[in-house]
């Protein structure tokens, strides 16, 4: 009977320290299974019944409990929630390592709620399953929860202890988590580590340096965190001193502050040490193509690509963008077409290129391709095509691909859109998509009063700024912009003079030099070049750029004011000697005024600094066809036509409806809403 006692026991010490071992690999707890069985005998001694005659058996039950919270774990591992829960729900006798393994599980695989919902209705709480939940909601960012969990613990580890201080300085409270780790009975690495790097993610260095210089023991993790926090702050001198100090390091210490060097544009170095590298592996190399190509080392970010043993997409990627940046298209499209794969950036880039440096059509004739290969655009896809239409036709296109994809919602492109309809004349259109938006950013609004502004209908800029307002939006540099160019070409002085006034008072927004000019051409257009005078005088002198004066050169213009415009001609081209723009105002004031040799001596300062003028240009689409009229150009098959129904029909029908050569109004029946 003794014998039988023996071996029955044996077996259960040896069952005890396999269930042992199960939980403790449940996590990096480090605590010890026989305090657990003392703050829970019953959940032990309950499950380990003793045979009538008095001999101790080990029953199935504890067995099956094992066997299946290995089954749970492994399950979980692999990414198997469903079945791992499967498992759980069908065991006869759940412990409580059976509850710690499932929330585990649960939060491995990120489905915080899951694991909340379980550890809420265990019917006894646990150190594996507490210290789990603290983690987890830090992750979730829910440190109360966390700090409430880890209060009514009746006991702890370095685990919990740690995991609290990681929350509190991921919400900044860095008071607060260090009270916590100057209270902790026992640290290790881990918790002086997460010291060093909560100060670092909160900006503070020199403190994560001082409590990095204490830790009683150092591992290859603590030196890494360190030097990534020296390279993420552009310290990269002390990041290349702590780094030569590591007595071991690892490949990830390597690309580290290989990142480091060539964000801060230290490529020679850069190169040295990814030579000097005892292995690299395709992070060195993509981190290597990538830092160099950005930076614009085209040929040695192409010598280093040639010679990657294997080149992932990112490292394709980085040497086709590079490519594009350079407009070198044809090089990026052989790139391109050796990919072995391509993904969605890959495709936008080549889209982007083609959007940017043409040829026409291509754009759209790689969104095709993309399309086919069964690649669905995203917004930013759709943007470059945009930005490619040549025609109100193609535009159209890609506005129903935008529906038909189900962006329409999207405020990115509904901007996008309004602001291409709006430059292909077709206000309207333009409008629509701005009413169809539901949620409307300042970026939105701002298109849109941009779209009426250029094309004159002040009116109903304004009653969009004004919609805006009533809404909360605030206005920023740019809404300002359009709204004073609305007024500058609309003559509306005072109201004008309003807006630029509430900038700074209403709205904390000072003036650039853009306002400047447009308050500038109000002030020019009215007549009172006085004031625009004064306004230029008293203006900061580093907002006085080449608009500002060039709006009131205009306003000399108008106004046939030699005197004044000889002062300002002079400042601007002074300022801006190689811009036609400043000669021609200058010359066309002097034109204006009928001083021809005056006139001829700007063109003559012209040549002699070869500047030379663009030719302003018009453009318009009939039938699919684009027509571009050159100024002074007469090339055009129906030129003769065009000339005599502007001079017969055209310009008697405008000047009926009170157009002015000088200040045109806007003619509000042309853009009914």
């Amino acid at each position: 009977m003794t014998m039988m006692i023996m071996v029955s026991f044996s077996r259960f010490c040896c069952r005890f320290l396999k269930l042992r071992a199960v939980f403790t690999c449940l996590g990096p707890l480090n605590h010890s299974f026989s305090s657990l069985a003392k703050q829970h005998p019953a959940s032990f001694t309950n499950r380990i019944p003793i045979s009538v005659n008095g001999s101790l058996k080990l029953t199935s039950m504890v067995s099956d409990a094992y066997e299946c919270n290995v089954k749970i774990s492994n399950l979980g591992r692999h990414g198997n929630v469903n079945q791992a829960r499967k498992l759980f729900d069908e065991m006869p006798h759940r412990d409580i390592v059976s509850y710690a393994s499932m929330i585990t599980v649960y939060l491995k695989n990120n489905d915080f709620s899951q694991a909340e919902r379980l550890f809420l209705t265990m019917p006894e709480r646990n150190i594996v399953a507490d210290s789990a939940m603290i983690s987890g909601y830090v992750k979730a960012g829910q440190i109360d929860k966390a700090r409430d969990v880890f209060d009514h613990m009746v006991e702890r580890n370095v685990f919990s202890w740690t995991s609290l201080v990681s929350g509190y300085f991921m919400i900044g409270k860095v008071d607060e988590a260090l009270r916590l780790f100057h209270q902790m009975p026992y640290r290790n690495v881990v918790s002086w580590t997460t010291v060093v790097a909560g100060y670092a993610q909160n900006g503070f260095i020199d403190q994560a340096r001082l409590i990095f210089d204490q830790m009683p023991e150092k591992n290859i993790v603590a030196w890494t965190v360190m030097i990534k926090s020296y390279v993420e702050n552009d310290r990269i001198d002390e990041a290349f001193e702590l780094f030569y100090r590591m007595p071991q390091r690892n490949l990830y210490s390597w690309n580290i502050l290989l990142s480091g060097c060539l964000s801060s544009n230290r490529l020679n170095e850069s190169m040295q040490l990814f030579n000097s590298m005892p292995q690299r592996n395709a992070v060195s190399w993509t981190t290597m193509v990538t830092g160099l190509a950005r930076n614009g080392m085209i040929k040695p970010a192409r010598e280093y690509f040639d010679q990657m043993p294997k080149k992932d997409t990112a490292a394709w990627n980085a040497m086709i963008t590079a490519y594009i940046d350079q407009g070198s298209m044809v090089e990026a499209n052989e790139l391109f077409n050796l990919m072995p794969e391509k993904n969605i950036v890959s495709w936008n880039a080549m889209i982007y290129g083609y959007a940017r440096y043409g040829p026409s059509g291509v754009a759209f004739k790689h969104l095709i391709l993309m399309l086919r290969q069964n690649v669905k655009p995203n917004e930013t896809t759709i943007t470059s095509v945009l930005t490619a239409c040549d025609s109100i036709v193609e535009l159209m296109q890609a506005h129903g691909l935008v529906i038909h994809l189900g962006y329409e919602h999207d405020s990115m492109l509904a901007n996008a859109l309004v602001t291409v309809y709006s430059r292909h004349g077709d206000v309207l259109s333009a409008r629509f998509v701005f009413d169809q938006l539901e949620a409307k950013d300042i970026v939105s609004w701002t298109s849109m009063i941009l779209a009426y502004s250029n094309h004159g209908c002040v009116h109903h800029a304004l009653q969009i700024f004004a919609r805006m307002l009533r809404f909360g939006n605030k206005p920023d540099e740019i809404t300002f912009v359009g709204l004073l160019s609305a007024c500058s070409h609309a003559g509306l002085i005072q109201k004008g003079q309003k807006l630029f006034d509430s900038m700074d008072c209403a709205y904390g927004i000072k003036p650039r030099a853009e306002h400047y000019s447009c308050l500038v051409d109000i002030l020019g257009r009215a007549g009172e070049v006085n004031k625009a005078m004064k306004v230029v005088s008293e203006m900061p002198q580093h907002e006085r750029d080449g608009a500002v004066l060039g709006a009131l050169l205009g306003a000399c213009r108008l106004h046939k004011d030699v005197r004044l415009a000889n002062q300002i001609g002079k400042k601007l081209i002074d300022q801006e000697p190689t811009s036609s723009g400043s000669y021609a105002l200058l010359a066309n004031v002097y034109a204006a005024c009928g001083k021809w040799n005056e006139f001829a001596l700007v063109r003559k300062k012209m040549k002699e600094r070869n500047v030379k003028k663009e030719p302003g240009f018009s453009q318009i689409e009939v039938k699919g066809k684009s027509h571009v009229f050159f100024v002074g150009e007469r090339s055009h098959p129906q030129v003769e036509e065009i000339y005599n129904f502007l001079d017969y029909r055209l310009l008697p029908l405008m000047q009926d409806m009170g157009f002015n050569p000088e200040g045109t109004p806007e003619l509000l029946s042309c853009y009914n809403e």
